[in-house]
């Protein structure tokens, strides 16, 4: 499974931080506003999972669920 978490460590992205981290969910950090603003992202955090994107709200859902 790929995890990757979008983030400009904001309050919202520190809280998904700290989720992934409580449940051992390996991940990787992208900080590239460049490359978030390629992608269309106008807010972060956005998580992405095996090729599918998570906003904030949905992200906490997907977490949760795992």
């Amino acid at each position: 499974m790929s995890v990757i978490l979008y983030t400009a460590n904001c309050p919202k992205c520190r809280v998904l931080t700290a989720k992934l981290q409580q449940k051992n969910i390996q991940y990787m950090e992208v900080n590239d506003i460049d490359l978030m603003q390629y992608k269309g992202f106008t807010i972060v955090p956005m998580l992405e999972v095996d090729g599918v994107v998570y906003d904030f709200k949905e992200a906490v859902e997907w977490i949760g669920a795992q």
